[in-house]
């Protein structure tokens, strides 16, 4: 009934808070449908994600700019929100409480999901038991890599890809 990307997209935020990882999950998710077809309340969780990240990192122009575009987007997708197991009124209140905190220079601290669904919750914490990670902890703010993982991961296979595509581009030519 749920997508794994969706269920690991859970996992990565209510268990290890990797807000990157949650991004990078269901990114790949959405990019599985052609570029026509492709579902805007996806972005909307990967830019709360994103915003929380931002948050986290005390970025808040960058925060509030991810969050109002998560509100934006998932305004219109009240139905899709609600089937996906997700309180949508107290996700939308969540949402604006956070822009508010983040508009006022507020610390970040963790958020949950109101996540309504009890099958899709028994999903997520199987999974973290596969993993052996904890749901509901708060998030490590002296993890340095979870903080700046965009600037500490490892990149070669994304520099490696692209120097693999720029090369066919250029035997195309």
């Amino acid at each position: 009934m749920y997508d794994q990307a969706y269920i690991d997209y859970l996992v990565h935020f209510h268990c290890d808070r990797d807000y990157f990882e949650c991004h990078e999950v269901l990114e790949e998710h959405w990019k599985k449908d052609s570029a026509g077809e492709r579902k805007n309340y996806w972005v909307g969780f990967i830019q709360i994600a994103v915003g929380l990240y931002h948050h986290r990192r005390r970025n808040f122009k960058g925060a509030h700019r991810m969050i109002s575009n998560a509100i934006h987007l998932l305004e219109s997708e009240k139905e899709i929100v609600l089937k996906l197991g997700i309180h949508y009124d107290e996700l939308m209140q969540l949402l604006r409480n956070r822009k508010h905190e983040i508009v006022h220079n507020i610390d970040y601290h963790s958020m949950n999901l109101p996540i309504v669904d009890s099958h899709l919750r028994s999903l997520c914490e199987k999974e973290c038991h596969t993993h052996n990670i904890t749901w509901g902890v708060e998030s490590d703010l002296k993890n340095e890599y979870l903080i700046h993982k965009h600037m500490k991961r490892d990149r070669t296979d994304v520099i490696l890809e692209r120097a693999k595509q720029l090369r066919m581009k250029k035997d195309k030519s």
